[in-house]
């Protein structure tokens, strides 16, 4: 997995009745936009993330 600062992260829910997650990656800590991502959530909280392959990446458009 890839992402530069501004991509979208989409963590999928596994189980039925649990919302899936989004937020923007606003730190990239791995080597060529390798994890972990600091990633600001839509309930404005930041958590470090390893994404599993329950995770997404939607690439931030510039223009």
């Amino acid at each position: 997995m890839r992402a530069d600062v501004g991509d979208r992260l989409h963590i999928h829910s596994r189980a039925v009745g649990i919302v899936d997650r989004e937020g923007e990656v606003i730190e990239v800590h791995g080597d060529q936009g390798e994890p972990p991502y600091l990633v600001r959530f839509d309930d404005g909280t930041e958590t470090l993330i390893f994404p599993g392959p329950d995770c997404t990446v939607e690439q931030h458009h510039q223009g």
